[in-house]
């Protein structure tokens, strides 16, 4: 019982940490949630910066949501009314609860109309790329063995270590379950751990495959090579940022600049910011600012 009790009392308290509640007034103001991954605070970056440079609005951003689940709880509580990134994949069999849908634009069209049905929030079109999970290995590894699809990797099944995102073992659909089912075997040593460590492990020599994000800055830094998902076990999972229908129409010029935002990163552009943020190290308000600056703000676009 006192062990139920310090566990009640830890949740409590994480939630509390989690959960913005004091990020500010979203009828006023535009509180973005970045979540705690690299990409997605460089993303509410960049739109925080957008509507900066637009708008006199005052922004908020809440950094380190760890889930698309909360995000998606903090929206329904009214503690956020904008997130910087949304992934299609993720919110299709997550919060909607679908099965998965692999053609990326019936997976755009569904996310948008569900997402406007059930919660009003308008779910802007792809920013321009995809961040799947992806099996990776190093070059040398794959040249060695001559290795360039995941189904190949049956051969080394009981010999492999395999390290995972620790949600990935029990997600449903596209999970552990799901990837036992479409290739047809199992891995005798699968090591779930957090998805940011999964490129140290193999760049250390701890691991031999993992399983980590498309767009990582840390692939070409540490010399690996995503192997082709030949089953098509992933969805797509096209980002885009996602709003309030409500702060929407109270301030129109917030659906004309993330409307711009519209196919403007590349998967390539999004794994360079990416490297600046967890390789170089540099801060996402500042990557965020080089990439606006590269491109004017998109001056050329913005018609408020």
């Amino acid at each position: 019982m006192k062990k139920k009790l310090i566990l009640t009392i830890l949740c409590l308290l994480l939630t509390a940490c989690s959960m913005p509640g004091l990020g500010g007034n979203t009828d006023t103001q535009i509180v973005i949630a970045a979540g705690n991954t690299s990409e997605r605070q460089i993303l509410s970056q960049i739109v925080s910066e957008m509507i900066k440079e637009y708008t006199d609005l005052k922004v908020t951003i809440i950094n380190n949501l760890g889930s698309t689940t909360l995000i998606h709880t903090a929206m329904n509580e009214g503690d956020v009314n904008l997130s910087g990134g949304m992934y299609t994949g993720t919110s299709i069999t997550g919060e909607l609860g679908l099965g998965a849908i692999m053609d990326p634009t019936e997976a755009l069209k569904v996310s948008q109309e569900e997402y406007l049905k059930r919660f009003n929030r308008i779910w802007y079109d792809s920013y321009g790329f995809s961040n799947t999970y992806a099996f990776m290995v190093t070059k040398e590894f794959a040249n060695e063995h001559n290795i360039t699809k995941v189904s190949e990797l049956e051969q080394f099944k009981d010999t492999l270590k395999v390290g995972v995102d620790s949600s990935w073992i029990q997600r449903q659909g596209d999970g552990y379950d799901g990837f036992q089912e479409k290739y047809g075997y199992g891995f005798k040593n699968i090591y779930p751990m957090e998805i940011a460590l999964v490129y140290s492990a193999i760049n250390n020599g701890e691991m031999d495959v993992v399983l980590g994000y498309s767009t990582d800055g840390r692939i070409n830094s540490y010399g690996l090579q995503i192997l082709e998902d030949d089953r098509q076990l992933f969805p797509p999972y096209d980002c885009s940022p996602v709003a309030s229908a409500e702060i929407v129409k109270k301030h129109p010029e917030i659906d004309v600049i993330l409307k711009t935002l519209s196919d403007k990163i590349s998967s390539e552009q999004m794994q360079y910011m990416n490297k600046r943020s967890d390789e170089d190290l540099i801060e996402p308000q500042v990557v965020a600012k080089e990439f606006l600056e590269e491109n004017n703000y998109f001056k050329d676009e913005v018609k408020l």
